[in-house]
Parts: structure tokens; sequence; C-alpha cells
């Protein structure tokens, strides 16, 4: 008896890792064939720069903007000296992210971070205010028309007007121009709430606070969640377009100093940087929104 239990089980141990491997295969497989056509683009990048069919002025090698994006990692200040204990390794990373790109980065990354999370918070809470009570809805609905078409580019002397060259004229024309995709997907998505669903709350005794909180909330969270997404890749042209024009730190800064100084591998090693950030951003958006609205499926 207990041979054939065990029989069973290396079977099914077996089993399992052999469909683990097919699993793992496919996987690998399904992600290779996606990211093909970005291999196919730098090939056809380096060959291009390196027959001579572009200008490397105008399109560099993607060597040579590899090597830049190391040089821009590296900090430009010499290691400090090895110090025992704590306080010299604090120095010592201290030192290790002190390089252009990583400062630059972490700068354009906090305004990107606050100004996306006031936009999500407030323009979650108009939409579906908005959707959920009628006086509301028309205070607030002339304004957003209004705002929703300007260009959020041309705000960028208003902001700085009003705030300086520091960090919050760009957090505030962050916060301003994702709001109102936040806003707009949040209003629909309360609007869209089927009406039977609020009926029967309220049907069975729960308040309007409560209907809103427990049945428009999480109706409307696939479309609120959707409107996010858009506000993620606009956050990003608006960080890089206001620190390309006023700023005195940033990535955006960086493509616009290394542009004018003639550093194009540099420059295009940034703009890369910004790119793989975005992908990585919306990439990692997609998996949460996929994970929190998993009970749609």
């Amino acid at each position: 008896m207990t041979t054939e239990a065990t029989t069973t089980d290396e079977v099914t141990e077996i089993e399992t890792s052999g469909y683990a491997r097919v699993e793992y295969r496919r996987l690998a497989t399904t992600t290779f064939v996606r990211y093909l056509p970005l291999l196919i683009l730098a090939a056809i990048w380096e060959a291009s720069s390196r027959l001579g069919l572009v200008s490397t002025l105008a399109l560099p090698p993607l060597d040579t903007v590899i090597t830049s994006w190391f040089s821009l990692l590296v900090p430009s200040n010499p290691a400090p000296a090895t110090a025992a204990g704590l306080s010299g390794a604090l120095t010592w990373i201290g030192w290790a992210l002190s390089g252009d790109l990583i400062t630059n980065g972490a700068d354009s990354l906090w305004r990107l971070s606050a100004g996306l999370a006031m936009a999500i918070s407030i323009g979650t809470a108009i939409g579906v205010l908005m959707a959920w009570y009628k006086p509301f809805d028309i205070m607030m609905n002339p304004i957003v028309q209004v705002f929703y078409p300007m260009p959020k580019s041309a705000l960028i002397p208003v902001t700085v007007l009003w705030l300086g060259f520091g960090h919050w004229s760009k957090i505030v024309l962050i916060f301003i121009g994702c709001m109102l995709p936040v806003t707009l997907s949040a209003y629909n998505g309360a609007r869209g709430t089927e009406q039977f669903l609020v009926w029967s709350a309220r049907s069975m005794g729960a308040s309007r606070r409560r209907t809103l909180i427990e049945v428009v909330l999480p109706s409307a969270l696939p479309e609120i969640m959707s409107g996010i997404r858009t506000a993620l890749a606009l956050s990003f042209i608006l960080m890089v377009a206001s620190e390309l024009i006023v700023a005195r730190s940033g990535l955006g800064y960086m493509v616009g100093w290394l542009g004018d100084g003639g550093v194009y591998d540099a420059m295009f090693a940034v703009v890369l940087t910004i790119s793989a950030l975005g992908f990585a951003a919306d990439r990692g958006y997609l998996m949460l929104m996929k994970r929190v609205l998993s009970w749609r499926e």
C-alpha cells in the first residue's frame, strides 16, 4: 500500500514538473515573439549608423549610446575613501547614487509621482461626486469641459510665473494635465453603474453614502483604472515637456542641455532611459490592473 502511494506521488510530481516546463517554454516563446520587433529595430538602428545610411550626428550608433548611458550612470567625482562601519557604507552608497542620470532621474520621478498621485486622488473624487450629486455636476462640468481640450503645455509659463522654477511648477502642471482624464473616466464609470444595483442597495436600507462606497465605486473601478493608465502616459509627456523648457534638473533638462552641447549619444541615452521608465511603469501598472480587476474574470 505504501509503495503504491509513493509511486502515485512520484508520477504526480513528474507530471507537475513536466507541465511547469511546458508553461515556462510557452511563456519564454511568447515573450520573445512579443519583443522581437524591438530587437529588429535596434539592429536596424545599429546597421543604419555603422553603414553610413544615416549620419551619426542625427542617429549615433546604438553601442555608443549604451556606452554614454553607463558614463552618465557613474558619478563624475572620485570615489570616497573606504571607511569601516555603517557610516562608511552609507557614504559609498551616496557616492554611487550621485551620477547625473540617477540624481536627475530621481528629481523627475519625484515630480511625476507627486503630480500623478494628486491627480488620481482628487480626479477620482471629483468625477465620482459629479456623477452622484447633480448640483456638484452642474458646478464642475463646465470647468472640466473648458480645461480638457486645452494643450497642457501652454500652462508651463503660467505655472512658472506662479510657482517659480522649482519642483512645484512641474508638479502642478502634471497634476492639472493628468487630473482631467481621471476625472472623466471616474465620471463615466460612475454614471455607467447599473441602476438596478443602486436600487437594490437602497431597497435593502443602504444609505446614499454606503451605496456610493460599496456599489458605485467598485462598479466604476475598471473605467477609473483605464483613465489612470492614460494619465500615467500623459504624466511622462508633461514631465519631459516642463523640464525641457524650464528646469534646472531632471531628465528633460538633461535632454535639453546635452542636445544644445552637441553630445548626441548621451542625449539619446537619456531619451531611451525615459522610454524605458515609461514602458516599465505601464507594464507594472497593467500587472496591478489585472490583479485588482481579477474579480471580473
